[in-house]
């Protein structure tokens, strides 16, 4: 009977300790116009543990007047600082692409996205040979140094320049296909890998793509990035959350069928969207002030408040009488989230969680310590 006990008694620690045998790779989106990390960034991501990045490079738009897909909204600056988390460039490219688009176009595009991606991994490449010269030209302290000797920073550059590579482990490719667009779709993917043969080639997945995967079909890549969030439309007035809720998600992720193998990312931020006389009129990203101006600014619902004055919110024009709609997703929703996730889907330590996205603001409002318990509940 005692042996029993202590057989029991070892399973169930065992057990308990098993519960979580791996550790996900920890990621974030980072969806700006320059990446430009500061050392408040760097601290970020060293207190969570941050080792990758998806960084958007740029977009690929239908241009009407050429008729044409052309590659828009390029990333401009690209510096790191000290941060060396592994990236991988995403390209968003919309669906009217590939549904106007010929082959013959689509293969043209490709090139156009492959020499694009090149060039700004150069431009990274540029940047992290700068910091090291700049380190071994100018070393801590190296002016108070009484037998300091200048060395050639160019000579420098450029030998650490050419130790350096353009080699990306993985490429992400952002587009809501349909079930009209996606054969095009699906056809630029491939082609797509085969400008990129030593990198893995993934594409996100919508939760609608996921869930109706015998119409939407199963991209031809090496994996996929399920997006856990924006679920409805901002602009419906009756919309509660456009971001997502739990018991929306759950409606979705019903299987654990998916064809391939998923990372996830979940949301990691808040806007606060505009209506007046019941029509969208915008979303706003920087409303903290706004909230806090309670004689302006009165709630009318848990989520929701009324203005009583015209205001003006950056370069935003508002009006007396229009609604206001706080959108975020609680720390406590947060956890259903992943409860639903980890209930369907298969979870490892080769599994990215990312959050979208990387922003200070987002991150101090969350907590770090929150963050991070996101992160270990997987």
């Amino acid at each position: 009977m005692k042996n029993t006990i202590y057989i029991l008694l070892f399973a169930v620690l065992n057990g308990a300790s098993c519960e979580n045998d791996h550790e996900v790779i920890r990621s974030f989106c980072y969806w700006k116009t320059d990446l430009n990390f500061q050392k408040e960034d760097d601290s970020l991501m060293r207190e969570l543990d941050v080792k990758h990045l998806y960084v958007r490079f740029f977009d690929v738009d239908w241009n009407p007047y050429a008729k044409e897909p052309l590659p828009v909204a390029t990333i401009g600056n690209v510096s790191l600082n000290e941060s060396n988390p592994d990236i991988t460039p995403s390209v968003f490219i919309t669906n009217e692409v590939v549904l106007q688009s010929t082959k013959k176009q689509l293969d043209s595009l490709v090139v156009r996205i492959a020499q694009r991606v090149n060039q700004i991994g150069v431009k990274m490449n540029e940047t992290k040979a700068d910091v090291i010269a700049n380190a071994i030209v100018y070393p801590k302290d190296y002016y108070k140094q009484k037998d300091y000797k200048r060395i050639n920073y160019d000579s420098i550059k450029a030998l650490e320049l050419a130790k350096l590579k353009v080699d990306f482990k993985e490429i992400l490719i952002d587009c809501d296909w349909s079930e009209k667009s996606k054969d095009n779709y699906f056809y630029l993917l491939k082609q797509i890998k085969k400008e990129f043969p030593t990198a893995q080639i993934s594409a996100t997945i919508r939760l609608w793509q996921y869930k109706f995967a015998s119409k939407a079909g199963i991209p031809p890549v090496d994996k996929g990035l399920l997006m856990c969030y924006n679920l409805t439309k901002p602009d419906d007035f009756k919309t509660k959350n456009s971001i997502g809720t739990s018991n929306e998600l759950a409606q979705y992720i019903t299987h654990g069928e998916y064809k391939l193998k998923l990372d996830i990312a979940l949301p990691l931020y808040s806007w606060a969207v505009v209506f007046r006389g019941n029509q969208f009129k915008g979303i706003l990203s920087d409303y903290d002030q706004l909230l806090k101006d309670s004689i302006k600014l009165k709630k009318s619902t848990e989520s929701k408040y009324v203005l009583e004055d015209d205001v003006l919110v950056g370069q935003t024009y508002l009006r007396n009488g229009d609604e206001i709609r706080i959108e975020k997703i609680s720390e406590e929703e947060l956890d259903k989230m992943i409860s639903i996730i980890k209930d369907k889907i298969k979870i490892d330590n080769q599994t990215k969680v990312t959050f979208f996205s990387f922003d200070k603001k987002y991150i101090n409002d969350y907590g770090t310590q929150n963050i991070s318990s996101y992160y270990a509940r997987f």
